[in-house]
């Protein structure tokens, strides 16, 4: 048999090659990153370009002294508004006003209190807000956030014209990984090219799937500039109905922060928002001000019953596994093979919804605890299926353990 010697050369090329990379993304700095859906407090759905030096280091202060941060809570994240301009060397510069210290003393401080330390940019050549974007200067950013100690990365896409998204936030990401550092690169583009096709790729720890959120129960508002809109919870919500197979440990689909405790739906419905983005396995992002909370929004954001199952280490996306107009049932397997589930009723009267063992994935015949998140109480064995009466926009969030 003759062997073409060339061919032998090429193939063992191209298997280093591969073994190479394959080594590579072993090691990068990204990889182990949000191994269960990233945890943290976000300035923009609260105080917008409002942000300061001193309200991040209250904010970090409350998180701690709220028993966010014993809830798991660990990120706190500037959004837009921090960055004024760059300098004659292009390196990009914080507002002198409301940043005095500077950018690597805030997150020191954030450090100091056992928290990490989260920064936003853009992938065009302006953010939303108008400030300076990362557009050609992604490696440039990524030394300067890394030298600034930042563990993450909110990156928007406003401003980007013609850029094609898969190769930007490629682009990015290896930007952060030659940093040095490892930084949780949050997708922000919206939804509008798919992210949940390529973000994994691309090395996106999570990526939005919608629009931006509104503190509203439903429908949309345009903002102020006529150009697009923000979503209430329920529009968010519903986008996330088949998407779950793309989500797992250490990429995430994010339908966008909580807006729990701003004020502009109720308890009871903020308590949905918070059980339903906790079966999603969406990041679980606070937005309101820690600083000034009510006890009961504090009691809704550190449920440590509700918060384990979005922290459930399988990684899991919970579905819609049942709808019957306004009465809908949602699931999520656990690794120890329980159930979360919640029944939630979208409609204006108390109504009572049942959740079947079979649309859990159960046999009928089988005998399970059910537990109760919110009250903390076990309610006793079932067979075959589960029913409670929920209030107007409520849940009941239980666990379902054979």
């Amino acid at each position: 048999m003759k062997i073409n010697l060339h061919v032998v050369a090429a193939t063992f090329s191209i298997f280093l090659s591969a073994s190479f990379l394959a080594s590579q993304e072993a090691h990068a700095p990204s990889s182990g990153l949000a191994l269960t859906p990233p945890m943290g407090w976000n300035s923009w759905n609260k105080f917008a370009c409002n942000v300061s030096e001193d309200l991040i280091k209250g904010t970090a202060d409350a998180m701690v002294k709220s028993a966010m941060k014993d809830a798991g809570y660990e990120y706190i994240v500037i959004d837009d508004c921090w960055q004024v301009s760059r300098d004659a060397n292009s390196n990009i510069v914080a507002d002198p006003e409301r940043f005095p210290h500077g950018m690597k003393a805030v997150g020191d401080y954030i450090h100091s209190v056992g928290l990490k330390f989260g920064i936003y940019s853009d992938a065009g050549s302006k953010t939303c807000q108008g400030r300076p974007g990362g557009l050609g200067h992604e490696y440039q950013d990524a030394i300067q956030y890394a030298a600034w100690g930042v563990d993450y990365l909110k990156y928007d896409w406003c401003n980007t014209t013609t850029q094609d998204a898969k190769a930007s936030y490629a682009n990015i990401r290896a930007a952060l990984d030659a940093s040095g550092r490892s930084i949780v690169l949050s997708i922000c583009e919206w939804g509008t090219a798919k992210p949940w096709l390529w973000g994994k790729e691309v090395g996106g720890n999570l990526w939005r799937s919608t629009a931006d959120i509104s503190d509203k129960w439903e429908g949309s508002t345009k903002w102020p500039d006529g150009s697009c809109c923000s979503d209430g919870m329920l529009v968010n919500l519903d986008l996330q109905v088949g998407l779950a197979s793309y989500a797992g440990p250490g990429h995430w689909n994010d339908p966008d922060m909580l807006e729990v405790g701003n004020g502009g739906m109720t308890d009871t419905e903020y308590r949905s928002h918070f059980s339903l983005w906790s079966i999603l396995a969406a990041p679980l992002i606070a937005g309101n001000d820690l600083r000034n909370m009510r006890p009961e929004i504090q009691n809704i954001l550190t449920n440590k019953e509700v918060i384990a199952v979005d922290q459930d280490s399988l990684g899991r996306e919970g579905e819609r596994v049942g709808k019957d107009g306004n009465l809908e049932v949602w699931a999520k397997q656990l690794k120890d093979g329980s159930r979360a589930v919640v029944l939630f009723n979208r409609g204006g009267t108390e109504e009572k919804i049942t959740a079947a063992w079979d649309a859990l994935g159960y046999p009928d015949h089988l005998a399970a605890s059910v537990r109760d998140l919110w009250q903390h109480k076990d309610l006793g064995k079932f067979t075959g299926k589960f029913s409670s009466s929920v209030a107007s926009h409520g849940v009941v969030m239980v666990s379902v353990k054979p």
